[in-house]
């Protein structure tokens, strides 16, 4: 029976892996999206497993990732910072909060904020009455904010649901475009380069019943088309598919040490770059520390990433380590409170 299973969830992980690749082979669009912040990963357990997280439980975090992954939360409330040491010295923060006020019978209910700092910028400016051809503006920072409200709720014991909509504003300063009048430039006019669309994210998690295997969906930053001057785009739009499983469902913990071993393959289907694979893998002893590792194919900069996880008393403590090329490396720290 054992090895039974074990060739029914081997057949299935190959078939996802399949997908995946099959979806790799069309829409070789690139760079259709702006709002890019919206695709950066802050949460440090996510970031270590390459960001396969659509078949997971992840209580609040889930809103980052797929709804649908807090529905089955047991507690009462679920807290989540992450700060995120981005390239080029900007830095992603994220918080999460997920509420659970009757067992799951009302569902669960989710608010969650990403914030980003890119800095400090030296401003210059157009002026072909200057020697310089430009004259200087000051020092000018730019940021981007989404605010979410989510939703999920176990429809059966297999099934469950999730959804969140965003408020995203990004600013990205003022610039000056040329009035033309008769054919011919007499002036400029300053224009704001800010933005404040919604969007819409929503997924499913279904328990297949065998063993621990579980199956998700997602679709994330779902908006309608935009502009700053005159190209249109819209948020980073993409599918998840993912599938994940407690290997040690398979192997079996003879030793008693209250272990698990979850691998979890997710394939992604972009609207701005080609599809990947990402596979993850979380290993976890005695419930309270965690090691693990993942990769992402189609990745320019490196694949690959790292981290670990401390857990008791209700606290937890994630952090992860990312290679990445040019940019030296990416470190993420998240902090977990549940009650």
């Amino acid at each position: 029976m054992k090895k039974r299973i074990a060739r029914t969830v081997v057949v299935l992980l190959v078939g996802c892996l399949m997908c995946g690749i099959g979806l790799a082979q069309e829409n070789q669009k690139l760079a259709q999206t702006g709002f890019q912040f919206l695709s950066v990963v802050s949460d440090a357990r996510a970031a270590a497993m390459a960001d396969a997280m659509t078949s997971l439980q992840s209580n609040s975090s889930a809103m980052f990732f797929n709804p649908a992954g807090m529905a089955t939360m047991d507690n009462l409330v679920d807290v989540t910072a992450s700060s995120n040491q981005w390239i080029a010295d900007i830095k992603h923060y994220t918080f999460s909060l997920a509420v659970n006020p009757a067992k799951g019978d009302y569902g669960v209910f989710g608010f969650s904020v990403q914030s980003v700092d890119y800095g400090e910028f030296y401003g210059t400016r157009v002026n072909k009455s200057s020697d310089l051809g430009y004259e200087d503006i000051g020092i000018f920072k730019l940021n981007a904010l989404a605010l979410g409200l989510g939703y999920a709720k176990q429809l059966t014991d297999q099934f469950s649901i999730g959804g969140q909509v965003r408020w995203v504003r990004q600013d990205l300063g003022e610039s000056m475009v040329p009035v033309i009048n008769a054919g011919v430039d007499t002036t400029q006019a300053s224009v704001s380069n800010k933005l404040t669309p919604l969007v819409f994210d929503f997924g499913t998690q279904f328990k297949t019943g065998i063993k621990s295997l579980v199956f998700g969906m997602s679709v994330r930053n779902f908006s309608a088309e935009m502009k700053y001057a005159e190209e249109g785009f819209q948020t980073p739009l993409v599918f998840n598919l993912g599938i994940s499983m407690n290997l040690m469902d398979l192997i079996g913990d003879d030793v008693g040490l209250d272990q698990s071993l979850y691998m979890s393959i997710d394939a992604s289907h972009y609207r701005d770059h080609p599809e990947q694979i990402k596979i993850g893998l979380e290993y976890k002893i005695l419930k309270a520390f965690a090691l693990r590792g993942g990769y992402q194919s189609v990745n320019d900069l490196g694949g690959l990433s790292f981290g670990l996880g401390i857990s008791q008393f209700g606290f937890a403590f994630d952090y992860s380590y990312t290679p990445f090329g040019v940019f030296d490396n990416v470190q993420r720290m998240t902090a977990r409170f549940t009650m």
